[in-house]
């Protein structure tokens, strides 16, 4: 019966992650069609953001049982985590798409464990193992070739630089994250982050520091269109809320060494996504340069030092969100 139970986690932890991820990697995508229909970045990453709150933020509530202490405390991190792993990457992430393929941009985002590992050896001096090293050659590589350097492909340097800030505020978001002994819940942490990230926006919108365009035109996909609310909504639910929950219920079950693992199914998704949306195919040596780079960070993952485990033999460790906010 136990281990029946094991399993039983373990199948149904595999599939919360798949869902995580398919429903992180469609986002670019419907931002995308947004961006094209006269929306901006910073609109689109708002209405995203405060629509995942709304959903999140009462779950939060009744997860906190009247200790708003835990939240007073964790201020400086839910603050952190909202301006720059939610608000700025996700603003970044979809700056980038309007100058850049999806799937690329994601790729370049995908970086950020890479980035990680460099930020642990620089501030921690926790030095990499050889695996890791490896890791960080190969996924450079395939950087390289997804960016088409070399080969005559012209890339938006504007699209590639809003691409590395987004690997950025991912850095952030893991380095964030993997803080395991304030107390704060996942949920609490995702709804907070999300919610000051999106009030952020909207008061940096009408301040004018940001451009908070919309529009009411139906927004065209490669063969079909949608009123524009339908994406505004998929990508507050669907790529947000449902993504976030997803994902601290697979990490909760599989622990997040191994969602993590799961969670790079986002690349794949994202590319399939495009294509079908936007009838973006990519380029065979980007398809390789895709490979190298998710092969890359699966190798500085493999070389991370194991988690201290219990006499149970359970790994130790706050849940939190297996993917990228994409």
């Amino acid at each position: 019966m136990v281990v029946s139970t094991r399993d039983s986690r373990l199948t149904s932890g595999f599939g919360f992650a798949l869902l995580s991820a398919s429903s992180f990697g469609l986002s670019g995508s419907l931002a995308r069609g947004l961006l094209d229909a006269g929306w901006s970045s910073a609109s689109a990453v708002a209405a995203r953001i405060l629509l995942a709150a709304a959903v999140l933020v009462p779950v939060a509530v009744v997860q906190l049982r009247g200790r708003w202490s835990l939240v007073w405390r964790n201020l400086r991190l839910i603050v952190g985590y909202g301006l720059v792993a939610v608000a700025g990457c996700q603003l970044a992430y979809f700056n980038a798409v309007a100058h850049l393929q999806v799937g690329v941009a994601l790729l370049i985002e995908y970086t950020a464990p890479v980035a990680v590992i460099g930020w642990l050896w620089l501030r921690h001096g926790q030095r990499p193992g050889w695996l890791t090293a490896l890791g960080a050659v190969v996924g450079g590589t395939g950087l390289v070739l997804v960016l088409g350097l070399g080969s005559g492909v012209r890339i938006s340097t504007v699209g590639t630089g809003w691409a590395l800030a987004a690997m950025g505020g991912a850095a952030v978001y893991f380095v964030l994250s993997a803080k395991e002994d304030n107390g704060l819940p996942a949920t609490v942490l995702a709804a907070g982050g999300l919610l000051l990230g999106g009030t952020t926006l909207m008061l940096a919108g009408l301040a004018g520091v940001v451009r908070l365009d919309t529009s009411r035109t139906s927004v065209a996909f490669a063969a079909f269109r949608v009123p524009w609310w339908l994406p505004v909504l998929a990508l507050g639910v669907i790529t947000a809320a449902l993504a976030y929950v997803a994902g601290i219920a697979a990490s909760r079950r599989l622990g997040s060494r191994l969602a993590s693992f799961v969670a790079l199914f986002e690349v794949l998704a994202a590319l399939v996504f495009a294509w079908l949306l936007l009838g973006e195919s990519p380029r065979p040596i980007q398809l390789a340069g895709g490979a190298l780079i998710v092969a890359g960070v699966v190798a500085v993952k493999l070389g991370e030092p194991r988690p201290a485990r219990t006499p149970e033999g359970v790994e130790r460790g706050r849940a939190r969100p297996a993917s990228l906010p994409g």
